[in-house]
């Protein structure tokens, strides 16, 4: 029986087999490889993937797509809302089939509608991912990989750029998908910073969002009196915008206040 798209789990399945080929070889994966997926739906991803690794673990929150997922013989199934999903329990699981292996590797087509929630949520267990891979709406791939002084710039630019290096590697127009998303979507990768900045990310978390609160304006009126009442007596540039301010510099606060 055909599965049908459900609009709550944001399900827009992939259909275009150059578009998934083109994926495969830009994610490259290899036999005994540890890899979770994200999402997999009808299997369009999963099923080239698992040929080339030989076993895969999936997250599917749909019930009936679970089910249908235990029947492959070469998949682990987790059966969860993967913002549930402790990774670095799952991360511990799957490394201890796969011997010479110390992190696990991400991919998925991740929902739209709770891309940044699950972005962050692994921001949160980076220290067992290897690298990532997702299909996400193209313009939050703008805003993640955004640089300084433009329009895209933005706490989610900062609070990922600290942490990740990524690069958008592939366009996927709406075509691709049934049923069609209104929105253009491509690939981004992100690697871990093998030597991540020492910083208190809570710190930084609050800094950035004070400080892209009221992004038209400039930050002595926002994180100017952030900075006053933790005391802060450095220097630092309040006579500009957020979005003018390198990553660095937001971290460099960060470690400072």
């Amino acid at each position: 029986m055909k599965h049908i798209a459900r609009k709550r789990f944001g399900q827009h399945f992939l259909t275009d087999g150059g578009i998934i080929d083109a994926i495969v070889d830009t994610i490259n994966p290899e036999a005994g490889q540890p890899m979770a997926e994200i999402g997999p739906g009808l299997a369009a991803l999963t099923q080239p993937l698992v040929e080339r690794l030989g076993h895969l673990t999936v997250i599917e929150l749909d019930r009936d797509l679970a089910m249908r997922l235990r029947e492959h013989p070469h998949l682990s199934v987790v059966e969860s809302d993967v913002l549930k999903v402790d990774f670095r329990a799952l991360a511990s699981q799957m490394l201890a089939k796969t011997p010479g292996h110390h992190k696990i590797r991400v991919v998925g087509n991740l929902p739209y509608n709770i891309s940044t929630p699950i972005l962050f949520h692994l921001l949160e267990q980076v220290d067992v991912v290897e690298d990532q891979h997702f299909m996400l709406q193209k313009e939050v791939i703008d805003r993640m990989v955004a640089k300084p002084s433009t329009s895209d710039y933005s706490r989610l630019s900062v609070m990922l750029q600290w942490r990740y290096d990524m690069a958008n590697v592939l366009f996927v127009p709406p075509e691709s998908f049934d049923p069609p998303p209104r929105v253009d979507s491509a690939v981004v990768r992100m690697v871990p910073l093998a030597t991540p900045p020492v910083v208190n990310v809570k710190t930084l978390e609050t800094l950035v969002q004070v400080a892209f609160s009221q992004r038209r304006k400039i930050l002595r009126n926002t994180l100017g009196k952030w900075l006053d009442e933790k005391g802060f007596a450095g220097e630092f540039d309040l006579q500009r915008r957020a979005e003018e301010v390198p990553v660095a510099e937001f971290v460099a606060l960060a470690q400072a206040v």
